[in-house]
């Protein structure tokens, strides 16, 4: 699993897509470019502009990461939590990632089937709220029950069909970047991302 840098390092702010506080960054938000060119940026600066003796710890990083995630643009913020992995996918994960979505289990694997379903979840998601990606803090729950989740957030019945309902039921009714269902699942992906911060720093403090 990794590991945080050391916690004096990254309050000096010192900003490059190496630096202490971009890997620490990296580490509790998944790596992403808007991560590094804005987010990482943004916190040098304000780091900096505090005293060192000014207290800082690693859950208060991540207060302020999300506080200046939320006055970003809409486009920026869905930029930012497009960072982290469908939920479902198999490949690509960091061992952070694979650890919370149960990818490493080999006591009770997800059954092919529900990765099936949530291929296609994601999909009929994606197809609904364009730009956006389905997060939630799963907080040890399994892949299946992840499943009935997303089918509830879309509205649809129990199945573990991979491509029912069809996906162009839910192109049809693609919403707006305006539109406040739309701009309510962004501010929940966003405070979710958080949890999910919050959620590793925990694991990886104990």
């Amino acid at each position: 699993m990794s590991s945080l840098p050391d916690l004096e390092l990254v309050r000096e702010g010192v900003s490059n897509s190496q630096s202490p506080l971009a890997q620490t960054l990296s580490i509790l938000f998944e790596p992403s470019p808007i991560l590094l060119v804005k987010l990482e940026p943004q916190l040098s600066t304000y780091l900096k502009s505090q005293s060192l003796s000014s207290p800082l710890s690693y859950s208060q990083l991540i207060d302020l990461a999300l506080d200046e995630i939320k006055k970003w643009d809409i486009s920026s913020q869905s930029e930012f939590i497009s960072g982290h992995p469908r939920i479902g996918e198999t490949k690509n994960l960091s061992n952070l990632s694979a650890a919370e979505q149960g990818a490493t289990a080999v006591v009770n694997p997800t059954p092919p089937e529900v990765l099936a379903r949530l291929k296609h979840l994601n999909a009929c998601y994606e197809a609904e709220y364009p730009g956006l990606r389905y997060i939630t803090f799963v907080n040890g729950r399994s892949r299946a029950t992840i499943a009935e989740e997303m089918e509830d957030v879309l509205g649809i019945e129990r199945s573990r069909s991979p491509d029912e309902p069809p996906l162009a039921e839910f192109t049809s009714k693609a919403r707006g970047r305006g539109d406040e269902k739309w701009l309510s699942e962004l501010r929940r992906a966003v405070e979710d991302v958080g949890k999910i911060a919050q959620s590793r720093l925990e694991k990886l403090q104990a």
